[in-house]
């Protein structure tokens, strides 16, 4: 399994973790943005923290039946993890703004389902697949990710396992430090467009 360190070494040599001033989908700023499409696009790289978070997976749940991302950020590392387990995984996508299974993508009654994603920051995404699956009769068994940036402050009720958690602190425009007020605020992410 990987250590924190190595773990941070490899997002940070992928460009996954980058520095900078940021502005976030929320509106918020901040001086770090992790962006997990980076790192799992270099497979040879990705490879070391997806096999390193299906170990961690495999000490935490002892039946999954089926893995439940929500697009597009958990695609891949929903297939990825879905692979090295050899675990059934689909994906939600938002039909109307409503995450919805599509692409006759079935839950049925009774599996039990770990949601799992690229990165947890407000776990809006996550939930929204939680509440999914325990509307069509699935248990939820856990969520998991690559990296946890919630801080313990989402309204998911069960442990989140992830390969790295990292606190980024975030300021709104008008309480923005010292040091990120001389530099030039960028948009990243898919929400930005």
């Amino acid at each position: 399994m990987l250590s924190y360190k190595e773990s941070l070494k490899i997002l940070k040599e992928t460009d996954a973790l980058l520095e900078g001033h940021f502005i976030l989908s929320s509106g918020l700023h901040s001086e770090k943005y992790i962006q997990c499409a980076q790192l799992l696009s270099k497979p040879k790289k990705a490879k070391f923290i997806c096999e390193s978070l299906a170990e961690k997976i495999r000490k935490n749940f002892k039946k999954i039946d089926l893995l439940l991302s929500p697009a597009m950020g958990g695609i891949i590392i929903g297939y990825e993890i879905g692979r090295i387990l050899n675990i059934e995984t689909i994906f939600a996508e938002r039909v109307n703004e409503i995450f919805s299974l599509r692409r006759d993508f079935k839950i049925n009654k009774g599996q039990k389902i770990l949601i799992l994603e690229d990165v947890i920051t407000t776990g809006k995404s996550s939930l929204e697949c939680s509440n999914l699956a325990s509307k069509m009769g699935a248990e939820i068994v856990g969520y998991a990710c690559l990296i946890d940036r919630s801080a313990g402050t989402t309204n998911i009720d069960k442990k989140i396992i992830s390969q790295v958690e990292i606190q980024i602190p975030t300021y709104s425009e008008e309480n923005l430090p010292k040091h990120l007020k001389g530099i030039k605020a960028i948009k990243p992410g898919s929400r930005n467009l």
